[in-house]
């Protein structure tokens, strides 16, 4: 059975361009942003109410131009679980590259306590130079495309020396990413951890220990061996463990680079591939292959994801209406500035996000077959389905995730019948 994820920015509507200009910098709105938020209670209700598996959102910070206003993804998640009774909440999810990962395992623990294990927890690396580069200062990070997502002929197209420190960023990105989500593992599953490293000292500083005047109770009380024989902190104790054990399920956000498939494989996460069909059918048995060697079974697709956005309309016309409406200004803005690989051309820009293939449009049978199709590739147990709400009014989307729920899935579920006791 297919488990759909509705994933919610969110963006703050402008009727034009123009508009966005006029309201500059529209992300610091207050009335609009305040609308935007409000109407997310209906949106994940309404999750809640057809089925969906859970709801999620992003961490981007910096959106002034207010196309991804989601500074603090845990924050949306508590309130969206306080209103929902079944659907899971969660992030796709946490920039690892520029989080404080204690603060990370802490809050993904009460949110994993307030909704008694209604929740996913989902990782990101960072590819906004923007903002990523300025909370990852202290740790060296920043923002990264991953070059091998790229073709051996657009790599020799590049500049040689732009090319080289684009590796050594994503090398040191992904170096920071990995040992920050080691240490959120650690931290969820130890009673106490310590940590020394080129980015970071548990305790600080390492070598000679914390003088703590609670030394005493805490070497009856703490965990065993945070109080050393010298009378010094040497672990600390991260509280609270979560509610799930060892822990809830873990996202990785991908444009589904080898390397991310691989290690995802090793840890068993889930690789969420924002990448066309292509590129996430490719990597789906290495995920499966690598998966196995770490002693996870997985069949094909089995807990992966596949990220897609949706227009249904009555007519392929009336959802193509709908992507030059509500899609086409972020797509152009945001996602092809910042990805040029992405194809764009002004003179079909509609055309081009179909193109991009990351996009299922036109009327709901087409749609379904749309989805089928790219399946048949790869079995995803997992689709998160993205909306530019709030410039997509949350009536549409609705309706969406209603004919997803009543005619896509059904299909899909076909598909994803995996044999009992695959997982790892």
């Amino acid at each position: 059975m297919i488990k759909p994820i509705l994933q919610i920015y969110p963006v703050i509507p402008a009727a034009d361009e123009a508009e966005r200009a006029a309201l500059r910098p529209l992300g610091r709105n207050v009335e609009r942003y305040q609308e935007a938020i409000q109407g997310t209670f209906d949106l994940v209700k309404a999750a809640d109410e057809l089925g969906f598996w859970a709801v999620s959102t992003i961490e981007h910070h910096f959106h002034s131009e207010g196309y991804e206003v989601g500074p603090n993804p845990g924050l949306l998640n508590a309130y969206w679980a306080a209103i929902t009774k079944r659907v899971r909440v969660g992030q796709l999810g946490y920039t690892m590259s520029a989080q404080n990962p204690i603060r990370v395992a802490e809050e993904a623990a009460i949110l994993d306590h307030l909704t008694q294990g209604r929740c996913f927890v989902g990782f990101a690396r960072g590819y906004q130079a923007r903002w990523t580069n300025v909370l990852g200062q202290h740790l060296g990070s920043r923002a990264t495309l991953s070059p091998s997502g790229r073709s051996a002929e657009q790599q020799a197209a590049m500049d040689p020396e732009v090319l080289a420190a684009q590796v050594a960023d994503d090398r040191r990105n992904r170096h920071i990413f990995e040992e920050q989500v080691d240490m959120v593992l650690e931290a969820w599953a130890q009673a106490s951890i310590e940590h020394n490293s080129e980015l970071w000292q548990i305790p600080y500083p390492y070598a000679t220990g914390i003088d703590w005047g609670m030394r005493d109770a805490t070497s009856r009380l703490g965990a065993p061996g945070e109080i050393g024989a010298d009378g010094r902190v040497r672990r600390v104790s991260v509280v609270p463990a979560p509610y799930t054990r060892p822990h809830p399920p873990v996202f990785v956000a991908s444009n589904a680079s080898q390397e991310t498939v691989e290690y995802c494989g090793r840890k068993g996460f889930v690789p969420t591939y924002f990448s066309g069909i292509g590129r996430a059918g490719k990597f789906g048995q290495a995920y499966v292959d690598n998966a196995r060697r770490a002693g996870h079974e997985f069949a094909l697709g089995q807990n992966q994801a596949l990220v897609r956005w949706m227009q249904i309309g009555e007519t392929e016309a009336e959802a193509r209406r709908a992507i030059a409406e509500w899609d086409v200004e972020i797509y152009r803005n945001l996602y092809w500035s910042l990805t040029p690989i992405m194809p764009y051309d002004p003179n079909d820009p509609v055309q081009s996000v179909l193109d991009s293939g990351l996009w299922m449009a036109g009327t709901v049978e087409q749609v379904t077959e749309q989805f089928v199709r790219q399946w048949r590739e790869l079995p995803a147990e997992y689709v998160v389905l993205i909306f530019h709400y709030a410039q997509m009014p949350k009536e549409a989307v609705i309706e969406n995730m209603r004919l997803f729920m009543e005619h896509v899935k059904p299909a899909l579920d076909e598909l994803t019948d995996y044999a009992p006791a695959m997982a790892g």
